[in-house]
């Protein structure tokens, strides 16, 4: 019995202390187009860490560089136009 009360305050306690912490306000939600533009931009960041990480190697060849950009383009480019036809 001494048990069961115990345990009974207990419970009670700790599910008052949860229900009596405040949660915080929802953030603002960004628009469509916000998020189109901070994707855009990281997108951009991507690409130009990636070519100057591709045109700084120091092993690569001149048409190894060329491949690598030629790929990175085309990557780029529909990854862009997939971002403009959400917006």
């Amino acid at each position: 019995m001494k048990k069961l009360l115990i345990s009974t305050v207990l419970l009670l306690g700790l599910s008052m202390s949860v229900s009596a912490q405040k949660h915080p306000p929802v953030p603002p939600h960004p628009s469509k187009s916000e998020l189109v533009n901070i994707k855009m931009q990281e997108l951009t960041k991507k690409y130009n860490l990636e070519k100057k990480l591709i045109l700084n190697h120091p092993l690569a060849t001149k048409q190894m560089k060329r491949d690598q950009m030629k790929a990175l383009n085309q990557r780029y480019a529909t990854e862009k136009r997939l971002l403009r036809q959400a917006k």
